[in-house]
């Protein structure tokens, strides 16, 4: 009876997902129990409700509990899912977006890479470590299955501090995948590729269709002028560097220095890049929170539709023992301590295809990218690794140094204006920061 422990059920809408793919399963839908744990008890109380709505949809059993205190929830886990947000909408994550903005440094997303993916880091890890310790002690034989961003920051962190199982989880792979059989009117289904990197920045290195190479078809797409609106980044990466990248183009433009541009609208209206988009995403996210709350309230019930998540499909592949093949984020080494990923050192955290069944989850060797996308990739690795350096060693001059080395703030700001808005973040989050 695998007992699953959701870390942050406060997100609900997520929560709610990945309990109905859970109890999708002939073999999980009886006997799965549920442990949901949020800091925020009216969060938690809408998301127990959910559950148990999910549950009667399905006609599964209810075996849910919900508690504010993490070691209840975690005690006895085989599985752990992390989903929260530290320091939560406002005021931290305001802070990430309005401090830099005042230099003249405008973000889109801020949860991965630039000034605000680094915050974000330093708030996060801390909170995380706290949870591995917990499951060290109370579960010690869970999965931890992590989904919560900066995803290489974070893994790598629990990584090198604990002794956790853990595989990082995202969906940009099968989302830029679904997307672009869209672009190339193929079935998604049908799709069949080999994508590797790190999260957010993993490249599609095979990209066929029975058997057919379809990136000569990508670059019609460009060559007809087809590009989507909403896609014009990664295109124009595409164009440039001949594979296709898996995060979203509001996403990418700040992971580099050649899109967002102080005193260059031209550029902000060319590749159409939504500044201050994560700002708007929590606005609709909050305001449908409360509309679902509302209609729980009213005894309504909720829709269950399969997800495109990855983590009920390898909670599935575990306990029956059928095989799961998905991309998981994992230190850059295999069993035998050789790298998953020629070009990057082996305790960096890499995105590449991992097979989950009865022996866990095993990770799939690449060997070496193509070098310019290596290179490209090792420009957002090191504001991952001094991240993670500053929080793990309690070492403030290195979260400058991100910064300072962080592609997108190195293109608009001096050595000095970097030094001063990364104090005046650290300042503005106060205790939520720990070094």
């Amino acid at each position: 009876m695998p007992k699953v422990a959701f870390i942050g059920a406060g997100s609900t809408v997520f929560t709610k997902n990945l309990i109905g793919d859970l109890l999708g399963f002939p073999a999980l839908r009886e006997t799965t129990r549920f442990a949901l744990m949020d800091i925020d008890p009216e969060r938690l109380r809408t998301s127990e409700i959910v559950a148990h709505r999910v549950a009667e949809a399905v006609g599964a059993p209810a075996h849910v509990e919900a508690t504010t205190d993490r070691r209840a929830a975690l005690d006895g886990a085989d599985y752990v899912v992390t989903t929260m947000q530290v320091g939560g909408y406002r005021p931290a994550t305001v802070v990430d977006f309005e401090v830099p903005k005042r230099y003249g440094l405008r973000q889109t997303i801020a949860d991965t890479l630039g000034v605000g993916g680094i915050m974000r880091g330093v708030r996060t890890i801390p909170v995380l470590l706290d949870v591995c310790r917990d499951i060290e002690e109370l579960c010690p034989d869970a999965l931890l299955l992590q989904y919560v961003n900066p995803m290489v920051m974070n893994c790598w962190a629990i990584a090198e501090a604990t002794s956790v199982r853990t595989v990082g989880l995202c969906h940009s792979v099968q989302h830029t995948a679904r997307q672009l059989a869209n672009d190339l009117g193929v079935p998604p289904e049908e799709l069949d590729y080999v994508c590797a990197g790190i999260n957010h920045v993993a490249f599609y290195l095979r990209l066929e269709h029975r058997g057919d190479d379809l990136y000569p078809r990508l670059r019609r797409v460009l060559d007809e002028g087809r590009v989507p609106e909403w896609n014009r980044v990664r295109y124009e990466l595409f164009r440039h560097f001949g594979a296709f990248v898996t995060e979203s183009s509001e996403h990418f433009a700040e992971y580099c220095p050649w899109f967002i541009k102080d005193g260059r609208p031209d550029l902000i209206e060319r590749f159409n890049v939504p500044l201050d988009e994560y700002l708007r995403r929590c606005e609709e996210q909050i305001d449908g929170w409360h509309e679902l709350r509302e209609r729980l309230e009213r005894g309504e019930g909720v829709e269950v539709r399969p997800s495109a998540e990855y983590g009920g499909r390898i909670v599935n592949a575990i306990e029956t023992g059928e095989p799961f093949t998905f991309n998981g984020n994992v230190p850059n080494r295999d069993s035998a301590g050789e790298r998953l990923i020629d070009d990057f050192a082996a305790e960096a955290v890499v995105e590449v295809p991992c097979v989950a069944g009865a022996d866990g989850v095993t990770p799939q060797r690449i060997g070496s990218l193509p070098p310019h996308l290596a290179a490209l990739i090792r420009t957002n690795l090191n504001v991952h690794e001094l991240t993670v350096r500053a929080v793990l060693d309690r070492n403030r001059e290195h979260v400058h140094h991100a910064a300072m080395l962080d592609p997108h703030t190195a293109a608009e700001l001096s050595l000095e204006e970097i030094r001063s808005l990364v104090d005046e973040l650290l300042d503005a989050h106060g205790e939520l920061v720990r070094l």
